[in-house]
């Protein structure tokens, strides 16, 4: 166990032994082990939209046992992934890295401005399957948005009690809120801080813009002359509206881009002091030996970092 874990479940004081006992397994797996630092593998693609747009550019990846070793042979982290996938192959990989069961999922062959995705998965599903993790998303800004703060308030106290680390994906999104908004640097910071506030050990954003949605926010940004200029100056602030620092915060990897698209934001999340990436299209789109390369040398760049 390394200082800079144990700083890390430091913040964590009014969890029980077993949540903390998972954050540590996460923490310490994979070639990040002992940095605090993370690269984890999602695989949620396939439910959310579909699996030729989600598998057909690398075919491997229409089976799920290509993901779990993927994760496992770039030295990820952990592995997350909704039911099926995880049922499929946590008998063969059972104990070779930590699991994320994501717990709510939604398709896109009705997709409405106001989305709330379906429960699908229970935590007795996760402690079945062996994981460390629940994951949950909310869409801060739906007009549904209470419903789902509702019930990952029930999911979170469950897996709490159970013994299970809670990851939350926040991704704004609404009728009221523009395309650009949905990554505005006040709105993913905002996310953020929603997410702290209900309790999740590790947030999930998206890597955010340096545009301001909210007009009262603004004032606010311009007032008091909050860096937004640069991805570092935009990553730091979504970490300090996250308790100051003192949660886990990684950031989504997004659309596939190209290698060193990838990189130089990974460099700005690094130099911003984010925790990590958590990617999906970028790592599985690509043929299992250019993604592990990728993926390695995004470790890299996280490891020599504070």
């Amino acid at each position: 166990m390394t200082p800079r874990v144990k700083e890390i479940l430091s913040w964590y004081q009014s969890d029980n032994p077993g949540v903390l006992s998972n954050l540590a397994r996460l923490m310490n797996s994979g070639r990040l082990a002992g940095t605090g630092k993370f690269v984890i593998l999602p695989v949620d693609q396939g439910f959310e939209h579909g699996p030729a747009r989600s598998f057909a550019v690398n075919s491997p990846g229409y089976d799920p046992n290509y993901h779990f070793e993927l994760a496992i042979e770039a030295g990820c982290n952990g592995y997350a992934a909704p039911l099926g996938f995880i049922e499929a192959g946590s008998r063969q990989f059972a104990g070779e890295l930590p699991l994320i069961l994501k717990m709510n999922n939604s398709d896109v062959l009705h997709s409405g401005k106001d989305p709330k995705s379906a429960v699908t998965s229970s935590v007795a599903d996760a402690l079945r399957l062996g994981c460390a993790a629940v994951g949950f998303t909310i869409y801060p800004g739906s007009s549904q948005r209470n419903e789902m703060y509702h019930e990952f308030r029930e999911i979170s106290l469950e897996a709490k009690s159970k013994g299970l680390a809670v990851v939350l994906w926040a991704y704004p999104r609404g009728s009221g809120m523009s395309k650009e908004g949905e990554t505005a640097i006040d709105v993913v910071a905002y996310a953020a801080q929603i997410s702290a506030q209900l309790g999740a050990h590790i947030i999930k954003v998206k890597i955010p813009n340096d545009f301001v949605e909210q007009v009262e926010a603004k004032k606010v940004y311009e007032k008091m002359q909050i860096p937004i200029g640069t991805l570092p100056d935009r990553i730091k602030h979504v970490v300090q509206s996250a308790f100051n620092g003192r949660r886990i915060v990684i950031f989504s990897g997004g659309v596939t881009k190209t290698d060193n698209d990838v990189l130089e934001e990974i460099k700005g999340i690094a130099a911003g002091g984010g925790f990590g990436s958590i990617m999906g299209r970028n790592a599985f789109q690509r043929p299992k030996a250019e993604a592990i390369k990728l993926l390695n040398q995004v470790q890299d760049i996280l490891k020599n970092t504070r």
